[in-house]
């Protein structure tokens, strides 16, 4: 007798696949839907919000179980891996013919995990942003040094970096990885960790070997152990994610860490370059920039703002490719044209490579490449073609043999599901043709048979139907079945309904027979030439990705030259000397803000030069400091990606750092409060910036003592001036460092003005040579809406603090006879009577003649002046 408490072959099955699974939640194929159980059926139905019901019972309890539909899994995927889940995919492995064969009429069919779906892997259409790249990232530490591996699964983008450790911050803030992938039980950041086993240089030197099929990585460039280990468990990580289906992946392209402007976590999320702080991409450099007409353009994009490069004859290259397009309006309207029509190729062969395409892929690939042959006959038809141009037309064309089979084998429109077939042209193959008219013939027959049976019958309402389990039947409504359930009528009665009876008939099953198996044929067939047409495309993917690539480039280039001409956005110029001149320069985020309210930006000029490398700016709160600094570091992030600036003129030397210390707020997960965070950023800014660099500072000091505060700000400038000697804007409403331009060569002396007018404050936002004169902060104050009380008192405040110092030249001198906020001279005042009020209320103006009014008038001008 089994044992009760055993479980069951279904149950022992799905525990063998969740030990398998791990951490990951397991969706387990039964039917038309994923199901899952137990944890993560509670885990699940929490995070999606649906229904959390029970299956049996399992070591004497209810299973707790929950399911998606597989029709509808993606939907529910993004929702999971959203919320931080990964999710494997259990599959049936076999059919159930097989398993019978196999095991008999109960056996259970076999299932395996195919796939393992986290952040960093995803290739779906449906899960994924087609503006945004979507980077997994693998991090070791070897030897002292950090060694980083980057790919994106979706389009086969693959960099390594071997960084000093303090980089690594950096380097990720750049990527904004979905998932990072480190050893367990180590110091490096991480979303996923695995085995130190993972981790190994020679490992990864032969897992990279094997994935693109060379003896050596020479051709590549030296990788250093750092590199490959973490290479090597980024791949380990992808094949184990596939379940051995590794997706394609371009040859790595090491990125040495001068190649492009050196940009910190906090510089980037101060200067909101791809993302605002809340994380948004509306209101980011990004977002005011981006014209392209593409996913790949987009994405591409957001990589250049995100590492501008340092190489002037690079960036003069991709500048110079603008140029020809802002130029020549017609040809940028039919390039925009043309590739806003074409599909995301790149996207299609990820998905293609990792074994998740459809014959939709398929055709994008056909119409796309097809799309790229064409844009290189106008473009290569265009005078004085650019160098870079010249690079990439060759990368547009080369595909015409995949491209003419493509057009022979596919319909014009392809489907996303391959599993109904329809999706190979017919006239490509002759078998598939007479199988589909063989399948057409059975149709017809099987028509002509139900007219038969109607007619011998005389039951105008019975038809010939077919399902996935009876296959093809006869069905009649109830009510007229019982002529066909007598042995002579020659039908044979199947199943019986609430509305309907069904019956096997006479020379149906020869007929439904032929029908299915040329059907069954005919899908066959698709298939193997789906698979046939797919490794095709895949032997041509390192081509195929650098087409890709060359239109994402040609878009980018379209799109600056569209923004440019939008706003009149100039050319930069470049030099090798630190510079920084620009005329009217505008923030792009801030002025379209602006318009959208009917406003006005203001233009503002800047000019750094040897002689006056730091500009010490003053001013009133809300007059514009903070957007001054924050522009000019955009324009030189903008100029140093290749693209047009927002100003009418502008002159940059190349920056290798850029640096701003603009705000900061409490950072309670490391225990760190805003004035430690300003600090900490602070001290690296000094640390590490060179002559080369560019420096936004902002109110350095405020957050602590007053003059702690003032010393600690004098002190910075000191050291900006004197050892760092970079290009530095640094704003600050500590007037008393205006007196450093007495003594500091460099350092000039500029505003922003304001003025007061009829006692209210009016802010210029317009920088002028020169100290401010006073900070405005009371009448920010009062424009911000302080009570008018708290105003008054903070003047009286003030003008004792201003006569303190007149007299000691102490900042706090005069606060010891001034009680703060006079809180115990204002309980005495509140305490004592009011003897005008005591008098007024005595008073009846309704019974006073005018000349005992005017006495009562005098009379309380007298009782006023002894109070």
């Amino acid at each position: 007798m089994p044992d009760p408490a055993a479980p069951t072959p279904m149950m022992a099955q799905y525990h063998r696949l969740k030990a398998e699974a791990e951490d990951a939640l397991l969706f387990y194929r039964m039917g038309d839907f994923f199901e899952l159980f137990f944890e993560d059926a509670k885990a699940a139905a929490a995070t999606l919000d649906i229904a959390l019901t029970s299956r049996g019972e399992h070591g004497g309890s209810k299973v707790p179980m929950c399911g998606v539909p597989v029709h509808a899994a993606d939907a529910y995927l993004a929702r999971l891996i959203r919320a931080g889940h990964r999710v494997a995919i259990a599959e049936q492995i076999e059919t159930p013919a097989q398993a019978k064969a196999r095991g008999g009429s109960k056996a259970l069919v076999e299932r395996g995990i195919v796939r393992v779906v986290t952040a960093g892997t995803l290739t779906e259409e449906a899960l994924l942003d087609a503006r945004a790249a979507n980077w997994l990232a693998a991090v070791a530490e070897v030897g002292g040094r950090v060694g980083l591996a980057a790919c994106d699964v979706s389009t086969g983008r693959f960099e390594l970096a071997e960084l000093a450790p303090e980089q690594l911050d950096a380097e990720l803030a750049r990527l904004s990885p979905a998932e990072t992938v480190a050893a367990e039980g180590g110091a490096l950041a991480a979303t996923t960790r695995r085995p130190r086993a993972m981790f190994d240089a020679g490992e990864g030197e032969r897992r990279l070997k094997a994935l693109h099929n060379v003896a050596t990585l020479d051709g590549w460039g030296g990788f250093g152990r750092a590199e490959l280990a973490a290479a090597g468990a980024l791949i380990a990580y992808l094949d184990e994610a596939g379940r051995g289906a590794l997706p394609f992946l371009e040859p790595p392209v090491r990125r040495m860490a001068s190649d492009h402007m050196a940009i910190d976590a906090a510089t980037r999320e101060s200067l909101e370059l791809t993302c605002t702080a809340a994380g948004a991409r509306k209101g980011s450099l990004l977002d005011a920039v981006d014209r392209t007409v593409t996913g790949a353009g987009a994405r591409l994009l957001a990589a250049d703002l995100g590492a501008p490069l340092t190489d002037r004859l690079a960036i003069e290259a991709r500048l110079d490719l603008v140029a020809l397009f802002r130029a020549d309006e017609p040809l940028r309207h039919a390039v925009r044209t043309a590739l806003k029509a074409a599909p995301d190729i790149g996207r299609a062969l990820g998905r293609l490579a990792a074994g998740r395409g459809s014959p939709r892929d398929l055709g994008s690939l056909r119409d796309g490449l097809e799309a790229a042959a064409r844009l290189h006959d106008r473009l290569a038809a265009a005078p004085d073609r650019p160098p870079l141009l010249g690079e990439l037309l060759p990368r547009l064309v080369g595909h015409g043999a995949l491209t003419d089979h493509l057009a022979r084998a596919l319909v014009p429109t392809p489907p996303v599901d391959a599993s109904a077939g329809g999706y190979i042209a017919e006239g490509y193959d002759a078998a598939l043709d007479a199988l589909r008219g063989t399948g057409g013939e059975g149709r017809r027959a099987i028509a002509a048979l139900e007219a038969r049976y109607r007619q011998q019958t005389g039951i105008a309402a019975l038809r010939i139907r077919h399902n996935g389990v009876l296959g093809y039947h006869v069905e009649v409504p109830a009510k007229a079945a019982d002529p066909l359930m007598r042995a002579e009528s020659g039908f044979t009665h199947r199943q019986t309904l609430a509305g309907a009876v069904r019956f096997n008939a006479p020379d149906l099953a020869e007929v439904a027979s032929r029908v299915t198996q040329a059907g069954a044929h005919a899908l066959t067939a698709e298939a193997a030439h789906l698979e046939a047409l797919t490794g095709e495309a895949v032997g041509c993917a390192p081509a195929i990705a650098a087409t890709a690539d060359a239109l994402a480039r040609i878009d980018v280039a379209a799109s600056h030259a569209e923004r440019a001409e939008e706003d009149g956005w100039c050319r930069p110029e470049l030099a090798d000397h630190p510079c920084f001149e620009v005329e009217s320069g505008r923030h792009p985020v801030v002025e379209a803000a602006a318009r959208a309210a009917g406003a006005r930006f203001v233009a503002n000029d800047l000019s750094l030069s040897p002689d006056a490398r730091l500009w010490l700016v003053t001013g009133p709160n809300m007059g514009g400091k903070s957007t001054f600094l924050r522009q000019n570091a955009l324009v030189a992030v903008l100029a140093q990606a290749g693209a047009p600036v927002p100003a009418v003129r502008a002159r940059i030397g190349l920056v290798d750092r850029l640096f701003s210390r603009v705000g900061a707020s409490d950072n309670l997960a490391r225990g760190r409060s805003t004035f430690m965070v300003e600090m900490v950023e602070t001290a690296a800014i000094l640390s590490t910036a060179t002559e080369r660099s560019f420096v936004i500072l902002d109110e350095v000091g405020r957050g602590t003592s007053t003059y702690d505060g003032l010393a600690i700000a004098w002190a910075v400038v000191e050291a900006i001036h004197e050892t760092n000697r970079c290009r530095c804007l640094f704003a600050t409403h500590y007037h008393e460092l205006t007196r450093l331009a007495e003594r500091l060569d460099a350092l000039s002396l500029h505003h922003v003005r304001a003025r007061e007018w009829k006692g209210e404050l009016v802010l210029l936002h317009e920088v002028a040579a020169g100290a401010a004169d006073r900070s405005y902060g009371l009448a920010v104050a009062k424009l911000a809406g302080l009570p008018p009380p708290v105003v008054s008192r903070a003047k009286s405040v003030l003008t004792k603090l201003e006569a303190g110092r007149a007299k000691t030249g102490g900042l706090a001198a005069g606060l010891d006879d001034l009680p703060l906020f006079a809180a115990a001279a204002a309980r005495e005042e509140a305490e004592k009577p009011d003897a005008v009020r005591a008098a007024l209320a005595e008073i009846d103006a309704d019974a006073l003649t005018p000349r005992e009014a005017l006495e009562a008038l005098y009379r309380l001008k007298g009782i006023a002046a002894e109070g």
